[in-house]
């Protein structure tokens, strides 16, 4: 039944993304990249900002409610009564508070065994920080103050807007590299001015070919970019909850690592405070080592 509602999720975000797109294409009246005197860059460039950008920006609007249902977040009101869950609210709020964020988070969970925790939403202001029950009940206090600290920094760093920026530039670059030596390879006119013999459908296909191939060295890039955020999600951790929790909520999880779910939705993976990066997939992962993240936090305070 889960992975129903994740597929029909998932159809109905991309039948979101099209219709809103291609509306926004013809409200601004871009037109065919490929002509009859060949292939019109200014446009292919509008095309794919649009699509590259738009597609990634939509996603991000929706990324709290999706995290909600996609993961099963219950959010926890300020009001609760249960004790753990109103100290939870109230950890979250204080450094909140710290990190000088004008509207608190809300504050959710979700029931996985995982030793985990995630933040997302559009805006600093519109955003969710979710721990599962795992963490809650297989974690020290001060150790969820360190995970705590640690997804209250990305939201005051504004980490999920500039991963959106980072991606939607890549997509948008992936795009136009693909269309553009597809259109080359098989349509353009040769150098003696003869038009090459390629049909739509091997500039379809090779169009699709390169464009796997793109996002494929596209996804390292990405992956890099927010590795250097979850180091400085780090960093701004330590100063909100104290550099000893945010070291021994690292270690925590380290002892913890088999708890992080493989399987779980790649795109909430992205998101969360640990994932499980190894071999050449290391390239690949969002988040660095948790040796790594350790060392640098202890010379740190060494320093």
């Amino acid at each position: 039944m889960a992975w129903f509602k994740r597929i029909g999720l998932f159809l109905a975000v991309n039948a979101l993304v099209i219709i809103t797109i291609s509306t926004l294409m013809s409200v601004l009246g871009v037109k065919p990249y490929i002509t009859a005197y060949g292939l019109n860059y200014e446009s292919l460039m509008i095309f794919c900002l649009i699509w590259g950008m738009g597609g990634a920006f939509i996603s991000l609007g929706l990324s709290r409610v999706m995290a909600k249902w996609m993961m099963g977040v219950r959010v926890i009101s300020p009001d609760t009564r249960d004790s753990e869950l109103a100290g939870l609210v109230q950890m979250v709020h204080e450094m909140s508070r710290a990190a000088h964020l004008r509207v608190m988070p809300e504050v959710g969970i979700y029931e996985s065994p995982e030793v985990n925790a995630f933040a997302t939403g559009p805006t600093k202001n519109r955003s969710l920080v979710a721990v599962s029950t795992g963490l809650l009940h297989r974690m020290r206090q001060e150790e969820v103050r360190g995970v705590i600290g640690h997804e209250v920094a990305h939201i005051a760093n504004g980490d999920m807007v500039t991963m959106t920026l980072v991606q939607g530039v890549v997509n948008a670059f992936v795009m136009f590299l693909a269309r553009a030596i597809a259109y080359g390879l098989t349509m353009a006119r040769g150098s003696d001015g003869e038009e090459r013999q390629g049909t739509p459908m091997s500039y379809y296909l090779v169009q699709f070919a390169l464009e796997m191939a793109f996002m494929v060295l596209g996804s390292i890039v990405v992956a890099w970019f927010s590795r250097l955020r979850e180091y400085r999600a780090d960093a701004g951790g330590a100063r909100l909850a104290g550099r000893d929790s945010m070291i021994r909520a690292l270690e925590a999880l380290r002892r913890t690592f088999e708890g992080v779910d493989p399987n779980a939705q790649p795109a909430i993976q992205a998101l969360k405070i640990s994932s499980r990066p190894g071999g050449i997939m290391k390239y690949f992962s969002t988040h660095p080592p948790l040796e790594e993240r350790i060392e640098r936090l202890k010379r740190a305070t060494a320093a």
